[in-house]
């Protein structure tokens, strides 16, 4: 049975979310409790609150390791994981002797909104008045990696690693997240994730974020969930299946449950509006739906996952939506993935005012 129950946003009164989400899962008598973006910290930060809440997600203290970029890219350096050089910028004397380009990154962030991208001192003066002036929060700088964007999802049993499926980058969404993908096979980023998982005795879903050369991961962004599992479905491994069955106490047996390479994916939507951010055209959105409907390009012997319509045929509402709106304001996508984030993401503050109230009860 499908129904929507509506809450308080997430980002904005996330304790009001917590107690609807609580209530609703006893009225409902739901079994099972899927957080699939920064919702999966507040279930850890409140799971003293919510134990009639099925859901399967790390301790708070395993959180606070991964959920800051900061914290994360330290935690790599102490367990000897790749990642980019980096350091810790607390005022524009830390970037003075810092050479373009490199990547300047707030703590917290999501969808890349607290990203960017430093490539010569008209850049770095804009990103120091976005991210570092607007905060009494160190921001760190990072220098840029090279190769193919990847992507390696785990999920894990109390730090036993169970499933564990690896991508790469074909088509660009806004982000630039991935919208469109091909299964790779990646054994070194499965090793890595295994260890950073036991090291943190990790529950439920985790993704890394890396770029590639020949297989030879260098990490830069950590997920601490399940992140967009239609190609990993479409290759073999169901995650959210598997999420189900581990948040109901299943214990999922050896041998480590992986996909197969080569199995293509992409979401029409995420990529109208990739198009329509970075070229600001219409002409390039147009383009970009040309290419979806003549199967062109990344479209190419790959699978909808987003809008499958004729799985899904509601879904076609959601795809003329967006192509409508990419069409009538293409510089307007970026708002229209904003309004998305906003909708779930978890900020600074927010973490914050949500440890407050969790002491004082």
């Amino acid at each position: 049975m499908h129904k929507v129950h509506r809450c308080p946003r997430s980002g904005v009164d996330p304790l009001g979310y917590l107690t609807t989400v609580k209530r609703t899962v006893i009225e409902r008598r739901i079994d099972v409790v899927l957080p699939t973006h920064e919702q999966a910290w507040l279930f850890s930060a409140a799971m003293s609150q919510l134990s009639s809440v099925p859901v399967a997600v790390a301790d708070a203290t395993s959180f606070e390791r991964v959920q800051s970029k900061i914290e994360f890219a330290r935690l790599l350096d102490e367990l000897g994981l790749p990642q980019p050089a980096w350091r810790l910028v607390n005022s524009h004397a830390d970037l003075e002797d810092l050479s373009f380009p490199y990547w300047l990154k707030a703590a917290f962030s999501t969808a890349g909104r607290g990203v960017r991208q430093v490539i010569d001192r008209q850049t770095r003066d804009r990103a120091e008045g976005e991210l570092l002036n607007r905060s009494a929060d160190p921001v760190m700088a990072q220098q840029p990696a090279s190769g193919q964007y990847g992507q390696v999802q785990g999920l894990f049993d109390r730090g036993r690693l169970v499933a564990a499926h690896t991508s790469v980058q074909t088509g660009t969404g806004i982000g630039p997240s991935a919208a469109a993908r091909v299964s790779v096979d990646h054994p070194i980023a499965r090793r890595h994730i295994a260890v950073l998982g036991q090291a943190l005795a990790w529950h439920g879903g985790l993704t890394l974020d890396y770029l590639h050369e020949q297989g030879e991961p260098s990490y830069i962004e950590c997920n601490p969930r399940t992140v967009e599992p239609g190609n990993a479905a479409a290759s073999g491994v169901n995650l959210p299946d598997l999420q189900v069955r581990l948040t109901m106490g299943e214990r999922i047996p050896p041998p480590l449950e992986t996909g197969r390479a080569g199995v293509r994916t992409h979401g029409t939507i995420a990529l109208v509006l990739g198009a329509a951010a970075y070229a600001g055209t219409r002409r390039a959105v147009i383009a970009e739906l040309g290419r979806a409907i003549e199967r062109r390009g990344c479209y190419r012997g790959s699978a909808e996952q987003l809008t499958p319509v004729l799985r899904d045929p509601p879904s076609v509402a959601a795809f003329a939506f967006v192509a409508a709106r990419a069409l009538a304001s293409p510089r307007g996508a970026t708002e229209t993935a904003a309004e998305t984030v906003a909708r779930y993401s978890v900020a600074a503050d927010t973490i914050e005012a949500v440890r407050a109230a969790l002491l004082e009860t």
